[in-house]
């Protein structure tokens, strides 16, 4: 999918609202249990549901890939039956050195064929590279992520510069606003509007809304661009809104109070 068609997407469904699909065999109903494949009947349920008021699905790799098999035969009819006008991401956080990356962005772009995948930058020009040679196909690379430990490492200063900015300052040479997007939790309102001012055109893809604790209103006022620019995801606040029998139309219900929020910015 390439930018025009997302940005089409957002317009048609006032909506910039990403359902991340974070499926724990742990925490569906567990009338589902009973199903051949649990983990896709839940799925297909949030799909349903969803489809028309979100504008991208984000199944989080590692709760198929801890599975085996089974798990990413999950994934492979999950992904295949997200309709085609859906943005879809790969939540992997892959990045290795060049031919090992080239490998993920296969398997990624061209056996499953998501339209995205999360890429970690710190093995640099290398393992980013690769993803960004596919056409029509996205890198969403971590910037400032939303969890406690992203001060460890990305607000660590050289030169009184945080390394975070160092990263999306730097990634702008490999990728443009048409292949590029940056991972910014919504957990850092306070830099949201700094980040917006180095990457201008860029999408983002903002976790955080929900679960985590993030503002919505904080991070649309300091990161919202002409063309929307923005995705935000929420996975637990949607996916497990509910745990009875009508779980997919609570789940529809959650989804669907964000996105009149966010109707109310477009």
């Amino acid at each position: 999918m390439n930018r025009a068609q997302l940005i089409s997407e957002i317009k048609k469904k006032n909506s910039f609202l990403c359902v991340g699909l974070d499926t724990d065999l742990d925490k569906i109903p567990t009338f589902l249990k009973d199903f051949d494949d649990p983990i896709f009947e839940f799925n297909k349920r949030i799909i349903d549901a969803t489809k028309d008021i979100c504008v991208a699905y984000k199944p989080n790799i590692a709760f198929y890939e801890s599975l085996g098999p089974k798990g990413w035969e999950s994934l492979e009819k999950t992904i295949n039956y997200i309709p085609d006008n859906i943005f879809t991401i790969a939540d992997a956080k892959r990045g290795d050195i060049g031919n090992t990356s080239r490998m993920y962005a296969k398997t990624f772009f061209e056996y499953f064929n998501f339209d995205s995948v999360t890429v970690a930058p710190y093995m640099g020009i290398d393992s980013v590279e690769p993803f960004l040679e596919f056409e029509d196909k996205w890198v969403i690379l971590l910037g400032l992520t939303s969890n406690k430990g992203s001060n460890d490492f990305q607000q660590i200063k050289s030169n009184q510069v945080p390394l975070y900015e160092s990263v999306i300052r730097k990634s702008q040479e490999w990728g443009s606003p048409e292949n590029l997007m940056y991972v910014i939790g919504a957990t850092h309102p306070e830099s949201f509007a700094e980040v917006r001012d180095m990457a201008k055109e860029h999408f983002f893809l903002v976790p955080g809304i929900g679960a985590q604790g993030g503002d919505l209103n904080g991070v649309v006022t300091n990161g919202i661009i002409d063309d929307c620019g923005l995705l935000i995801n929420s996975s637990r606040g949607i996916i497990y809104s509910g745990d009875g029998e009508d779980f997919d139309q609570k789940a529809r219900q959650a989804a669907q109070s964000l996105q009149l929020q966010m109707a109310s910015y477009l």
